[in-house]
């Protein structure tokens, strides 16, 4: 009965009250209209604001240690011990290049044999050599690919497409992005997002500032163990870079206190 009263009330309601009826509906929309309007004006000026601070903030892409100081610059590659090698290279270094190729298979059966950890450094000093930021670009990416673990499968990448030095073009995110898919296992969106927002650019800038301060010398430089291989990583070959991590693997296990025979 009461739905009845109800509907019988509504069909006696006058033109004029479902005239204020309507209008006062409308003005509600209005109301939530504008509100969603001043909503996404404010996200968008945060976004603006969190995409102008990236490039000077310091993100450390995932996994990251610290190497050489607090911060965690390095990036390490299946963490073993008892010895440290630590590559210091440079996305758009030609001699970068030639070390990751020639000592290439050398490094993975080191890696297998699981007495050493690799530390990859991400530097720029190309960009200062040559003007342009695609070493840069370049590194801010390959840090992007390393939070989701495929850090040397994407430099492989860059690696067979890096260009002439003199040549800026690793600085076309669009390319970094492309590289991303052929190097395989690496989510799209969650990559291209990360380049785009320059979440690991500051990361890359603070690495860059320590390796300058560190005066370390020219590119690549290798480090067993925070030591300096002496004469360059040119003149590595993969029978003196095995010597080299034999001897120092020796050593640090001498140096190991014996267990306690029960």
């Amino acid at each position: 009965m009461a739905a009845l009263a109800k509907d019988e009330a509504r069909k006696e309601e006058s033109p004029q009250q479902a005239s204020r009826s309507s209008q006062g509906k409308w003005r509600n929309y209005a109301v939530i209209a504008s509100g969603i309007a001043v909503v996404y004006g404010a996200a968008a000026l945060l976004g603006h604001s969190v995409r102008n601070s990236r490039p000077t903030t310091v993100e450390a892409p995932t996994s990251a240690v610290a190497s050489g100081g607090k911060t965690k610059l390095a990036l390490p590659v299946k963490p073993t011990i008892p010895v440290t090698l630590t590559i210091f290279e440079d996305p758009r270094n030609p001699h970068s290049r030639d070390f990751a190729q020639r000592l290439g298979p050398t490094l993975d059966r080191l890696l297998a044999s699981g007495q050493v950890q690799i530390n990859y450094r991400l530097v720029t000093q190309s960009d200062k050599q040559y003007g342009g930021s695609g070493a840069t670009e370049a590194a801010s990416a390959a840090a992007c690919a390393q939070d989701q673990g495929r850090l040397t499968a994407y430099m492989d990448q860059i690696w067979k497409n890096q260009p002439a030095p003199t040549k800026d073009t690793l600085k076309n995110r669009k390319l970094l992005i492309a590289l991303a898919k052929k190097a395989g296992k690496i989510n799209h969106d969650d990559f291209s997002l990360c380049v785009d927002r320059t979440e690991r650019m500051g990361w890359v800038k603070e690495s860059q500032a320590n390796f300058a301060a560190a005066g370390l010398g020219e590119l690549p430089v290798v480090q067993i163990n925070d030591r300096t291989i002496p004469g360059g990583a040119a003149a590595l070959t993969p029978s003196k870079l095995n010597t080299l991590v034999n001897k120092e693997v020796q050593q640090v296990m001498a140096a190991v206190p014996a267990t306690p025979q029960s």
